[in-house]
């Protein structure tokens, strides 16, 4: 990471007063810093220099912030950039952070906050091109035995999980429910320089409410009804390791401030306690549920959720990565066959084509558990179709079950069509080579038909 004078910033804001106080702060802080006055006069300094962050004000005459962090990022890809924006302008921040932007700082704000984002992206930014070179390990597991497949989405997941590893930044994990996000989790604590220090796991979802407080911050003996000794609370337990929050969507709004204090300040109130504890953790979240929507209902604070979402990394569903079905169904064998001491049976091809077929709501997880039971039940020495659970053997992808009612009036064979790309879209979930493979054509005929209707 550069610090200080080693890293450069590149300031643009209209207004000349508060680009002094900036300038003045990072000078004084060791960065060397050069102002910009617009949006285009940042451009032309961009194209003759590099620098290591951009900081820019979002409200300019002419080029706006917005689209100046989106034309920094073409022409400079390795320049990080934080945005400045007016207060309660969340919806311009949340834009700015899609086209790229690591942070952004509502004014008025202080400077020990304007230093401590500059120096978080600067940090990421530092792990990113320090740890360019672990994407060639990375794509041979090196590191990561315990995350099963090859496929092109799982190695961009796993090189992505190797630079977040290496920093202490916090990880928000998502992704539907059984992608493996607890797996990612322990991957990132075991390449990190945190390995040899406790990793211990939370799930919101599963503690009584009027408990969680206890469970994560600790308590003090007599601190409440059926407190009879102190207990220490998950961040003091991973003090010096991970933490790792599964389903964090889930914490109750009344105990979100004091996760948001202990992240922020690195300590924690025990419940009953006369004074704070410090610990030293590296968090990682992870959650299925959609925690910007959760922030517009006003179940999960907005603060909170910003510092949660530090390095938003989303694991992919199993139907994006179906090429690893082999691998993991072969890992999957060997890791029960040894658990119940059962022979290991084959597989018949139609099974796996089953297997590459079916949409695996339930992800990895369903699909061990698939073959778990598969294992356990089978009385030969391979396993055909007719073993198969009911769920696999619908004929999804060929709608074989989809009846079509012919209205009173009829129905023309270009409606049913386009009846059909649209399910096919839908099922698929906007997947344009596996809407194809539904329908057993080929994906530019199905880009061809979805123009034809207007749905391209």
């Amino acid at each position: 990471m550069k610090e200080g004078s080693q890293a450069r910033v590149l300031l643009v804001d209209d207004d000349p007063s508060l680009r002094r106080v900036v300038e003045y702060q990072l000078g004084e802080a060791g960065y060397a810093v050069v102002g910009a006055e617009t949006g285009e006069q940042a451009i032309e300094t961009l194209r003759r220099e590099p620098f290591d962050l951009l900081l820019t004000d979002v409200l300019m005459p002419g080029m706006d912030g917005i689209t100046l962090v989106d034309r920094a990022r073409m022409l400079r890809p390795d320049t990080a950039a934080i945005v400045i924006t007016a207060h309660g302008d969340v919806a311009t921040a949340v834009r700015a952070m899609q086209l790229g932007a690591l942070d952004f700082l509502e004014k008025p704000f202080t400077r020990d906050r304007l230093l401590v984002s500059i120096r978080r992206a600067l940090e990421f930014v530092g792990l990113r091109d320090e740890n360019r070179r672990l994407r060639a390990a990375v794509q041979e597991h090196g590191g990561f035995e315990s995350i099963v497949g090859t496929s092109s989405p799982l190695r961009r997941v796993m090189s992505d999980l190797a630079l977040a590893a290496d920093s202490d930044a916090t990880v928000l994990l998502l992704g539907e429910s059984g992608t493996g996000k607890e797996l990612a989790a322990k991957a990132i604590h075991l390449r990190s320089r945190r390995k040899d220090g406790p990793f211990a796991v939370v799930n919101c979802a599963a503690i009584p409410e009027g408990l969680v407080e206890s469970e994560l911050f600790g308590h003090r003996r007599g601190s409440f009804t059926g407190a009879t000794e102190d207990r220490r609370g998950k961040f003091e337990t991973a003090s010096g390791g991970t933490l790792f929050l599964d389903e964090v969507a889930e914490l109750p709004l009344p105990v979100q401030p004091r996760l948001l204090r202990a992240l922020q300040e690195g300590e924690v109130d025990k419940v009953g306690a006369p004074s704070p504890v410090r610990v030293d953790v590296r968090l990682v979240a992870a959650t299925h549920a959609d925690l910007e929507a959760r922030v517009k209902e006003g179940a999960f604070r907005e603060d909170l959720y910003y510092r949660l979402n530090v390095v938003p990394l989303l694991l992919p569903p199993l139907r994006e990565r179906r090429e690893d079905i082999p691998l993991l169904v072969e890992h999957f064998l060997l890791k029960h066959a040894k658990r119940h001491g059962r022979p290991i049976p084959k597989f018949e091809p139609e099974v796996l084509d089953r297997f590459d077929r079916y949409p695996w709501p339930g992800n990895v997880r369903e699909l061990e558990n698939v073959v778990e039971r598969l294992l356990v039940l089978s009385r030969e020495p391979s396993v055909s179709e007719a073993d198969l659970p009911e769920a696999l053997l619908a004929d999804l992808p060929t709608f074989g079950r989809v009846r079509l009612d012919i209205p009173p009036d009829g129905i023309s064979l270009e409606e049913v069509e386009k009846g059909l790309l649209v399910e096919s879209l839908r099922r698929s979930q906007g997947n344009q080579t596996r809407a194809a493979r539904f329908l057993g054509i080929s994906r530019q005929t199905l880009i061809y038909r979805l123009k034809k209707f207007g749905l391209g």
